[in-house]
């Protein structure tokens, strides 16, 4: 239930409802959409990526003189968790045909894959398998299977959504696979929402041409993530489930080949070595690292424990200067700050409004346009609303999409958000939400090819995890389809590699080659990577995954 302060604003967007709905359905722009040259002008004054504070040099590894963002080079200028002088690998506990280390819809998709190709896994989760962003999508999957629609167009609002920063071939690889994706996904058991006809139903979402998002209402990431999930479990045989136990280091062979992984065992404490003639990092991002302080729609799990391990390996990191902050994530109740409410709402209809009634921005600007737009909103122009603890918002209308499309199109379509909201006395078909912007993203990653290859022979990457597809800017929707495109490939591609590899000497030198790096860069740290959980983790719980180093026992 809102507050009384908040009443009066709530008052002026019903008195405007009327008017921006006959705009509406007049067919005439609500709000026209920025030029390129208004959108430079809002995303360098108020994105927080292009603070100067936001980023700073990294001083070790192969990104070393780059400028990244603050919270990543802090935490990739940390020690290990292990002593690499105290480790024998000459009788791993595990060996595989593939280590997939990260158990979401990325990983989960390659184990698949990697199946279907005559290769066996096993998946190392740091929480349980399918504890993922995946899991928490909400508004649904980009693919052009439309007549009027196109993988070239999908591929051109891709690259413009990432201002024209994204990889060529990596683009062409995500929407080329697009509609193979939907059939898979649908024959392994997804049920797409459709229109009547049996046709598929589609929105747009920020930055798109065309209408090409694919739901399963607003629980489109839980229920591919399901599926996926069960197929893995369905075949123990082929697929080996590691729960509660994070890969901390790669393993390499004495010629730089990656070799597998040291896991740890955070209910034991005890440390594991797994031979693998091919590796996949589909661990996800970092959203719980909190850049810049703020709030975030990811798991708790997302504290990119990937891009350390691999980067001590020597994997080159592309565009990790930029992150992705969602425009709309709850800031009202303040029990759900962070809580994303998807851009399918905006889609549909909703419009971003601010105290006065007044809709400031084109609701479907892409995403960091948008939510500079946002911040300008609030922060300058003195517009935004203040919640009891001090955070700014603007109202999102969602009932005026309940005007357009008829009473109880929320309910039937965003049955997820319809009952978070009513938990705290917000009946979202009647009142507007309060949304800021919410960190949400991790636009770079790991580099890699279309062939998910890094330039560490044996090395993998899928997900969230890689850089390079989106650019410096993600379109909604692209994620779902980027973990099941390149986790499909991850796997296909390890599985022909691990047919033919012959591994050498296994070797965990570079952590220790790694550590005189950071000496000779004269870097003087307590940190310790991968964190694992975020820094609010209770103390108890988070001091001893923080301080349970290998000491020389596997197992």
């Amino acid at each position: 239930m809102y507050p009384e302060y908040m009443r009066e604003s709530l008052t002026l967007v019903e008195k405007t409802r009327p008017k921006r709905l006959e705009l509406e359905k007049s067919g005439k722009p609500v709000f026209r959409p920025m030029t390129a040259q208004e959108r430079e002008d809002v995303l360098n004054r108020f994105h927080p990526d292009y603070q100067p504070e936001a980023r700073r040099i990294i001083r070790v590894g192969p990104n070393k003189g780059e400028s990244i963002t603050t919270e990543v080079a802090d935490m990739l200028e940390s020690h290990s968790r292990i002593k690499p002088e105290l480790i024998d690998l000459s009788k791993p506990d595990y060996e595989t045909d593939i280590l997939i280390i990260g158990g979401g819809g990325a990983g989960c998709a390659a184990a698949i894959l990697a199946m279907q190709n005559g290769a066996k896994s096993i998946i190392s989760t740091k929480l349980r398998l399918g504890d993922a962003n995946s899991m928490m999508s909400q508004g649904g999957m980009q693919a052009a299977v439309k007549p009027q629609d196109s993988p070239t167009r999908h591929y051109l609002d891709a690259l413009g959504g990432g201002h024209f920063d994204n990889k060529p071939d990596l683009v062409r690889a995500l929407t080329e696979d697009g509609p193979e994706v939907v059939k898979w996904l649908e024959e392994l058991g997804v049920v797409w929402d459709k229109n009547p006809d049996g046709s598929m139903y589609v929105l747009h979402g920020g930055g798109t041409s065309r209408k090409r998002m694919h739901s399963c209402r607003d629980y489109t990431g839980a229920v591919i993530m399901r599926t996926l999930m069960d197929e893995v479990r369905n075949h123990p045989d082929k697929v080996t489930i590691l729960e509660f136990m994070p890969t901390i280091e790669l393993i390499l062979d004495s010629r730089g080949r990656c070799a597998g992984g040291i896991l740890y065992n955070m209910e034991t404490e005890e440390y594991f070595a797994v031979k693998a003639k091919a590796t996949i990092i589909a661990t996800g991002g970092y959203g719980r690292l909190h850049i810049r302080g703020f709030d975030t729609t990811n798991h708790y799990g997302a504290t990119g424990d990937g891009l350390v391990i691999a980067y001590r390996a020597g994997a080159n990191l592309l565009y990790m200067d930029s992150v992705q902050y969602h425009p709309t994530g709850a800031v009202f109740p303040e029990q759900i700050a962070g809580f994303l409410i998807t851009e399918k709402i905006r889609g549909a209809g909703g419009q971003p409004i601010n105290k006065f009634g007044e809709l400031f921005v084109f609701p479907r600007e892409p995403r960091d346009v948008e939510s500079a737009a946002l911040i300008r909103e609030c922060l300058e122009r003195k517009n935004g609303i203040q919640t009891p603890s001090g955070r700014w918002g603007v109202w999102l209308d969602s009932p005026l999409i309940e005007t357009i499309e008829g009473s109880g199109y929320l309910e039937k379509n965003f049955p997820a958000m319809v009952r978070q909201f009513i938990r705290y006395n917000i009946d979202i078909t009647k009142e507007p939400m309060l949304v800021y912007p919410s960190l949400h993203y991790q636009n770079g990653g790991i580099e890699t090819n279309d062939r998910c290859e890094t330039n560490i022979p044996g090395l993998y990457v899928a997900g969230e995890a890689s850089g390079g597809v989106h650019g410096r800017n993600r379109l909604m929707g692209n994620s779902v389809l980027d973990y099941n495109v390149f986790g499909r490939r991850a796997g296909k591609y390890a599985a022909q590699y691990a047919k033919s590899v012959s591994l050498s000497k296994l070797t965990v030198d570079h952590v220790a080659d790694y550590e005189d790096e950071l000496k000779k860069a004269r870097i003087k740290t307590d940190r310790v990577a991968p964190v694992l959980l975020p820094f609010y983790t209770p103390e108890e719980v988070r001091k001893r995954q923080l301080t349970a180093h290998y000491e020389g026992t596997l197992r």
